[in-house]
């Protein structure tokens, strides 16, 4: 009996039920956040990914593709048709960086940077709405900051299933 059937036995959970599994609470959790957010970002014309693109923007200002998806955990490819939408709307450039034509920067346009008035409110009203105080906020997000650390760390070495299993 492994650590993980110890603890499952002790507090008499099924460890196949589907309300013992975390993916499940964080991918639900995830998903009514991101609803929550809808009516808020409609009037900025942005869906949720590109709230995000715009909040990494404003906080380092121009960004290469490869750090904004790093900013935002995408791969460049699925940040990309983010910030090709952005552009479309008129909120950022796209530019070849320096004298490296594959290294694209990526920086606001002032109707992108008069955007960020419009959404400096949204933080304080979600937590409103939630019901939430900052503290409140700090403490989920450092337990999902805790639980990203811990999945990234075990992603190259992710266990192989039990024997039998």
């Amino acid at each position: 009996m492994d650590a993980y059937d110890a603890r499952m036995s002790e507090e008499r959970v099924d460890p196949l039920a589907v309300e013992a599994q975390l993916c499940l609470a964080v991918s639900a959790a995830a998903r009514a956040l991101v609803g929550f957010y809808r009516p808020l970002l409609e009037p900025l014309g942005l869906t949720h990914p590109q709230y995000m693109a715009m909040l990494a923007l404003w906080q380092h200002g121009d960004l290469s593709l490869k750090e904004l998806a790093t900013h935002l955990h995408l791969e460049p490819p699925t940040a990309s048709p983010i910030v090709k939408r952005l552009e479309a709307m008129g909120l950022v450039e796209r530019r070849r960086a320096g004298g490296d034509e594959r290294l694209l920067a990526i920086s606001l346009t002032e109707r992108g940077r008069d955007l960020r008035e419009q959404a400096v409110g949204i933080p304080a009203t979600m937590l409103d709405g939630l019901g939430m105080t900052v503290a409140d906020a700090d403490r989920i997000r450092a337990a999902v900051d805790e639980l990203l650390a811990a999945a990234t760390r075990a992603a190259p070495a992710r266990p192989a299933l039990p024997p039998g299993a």
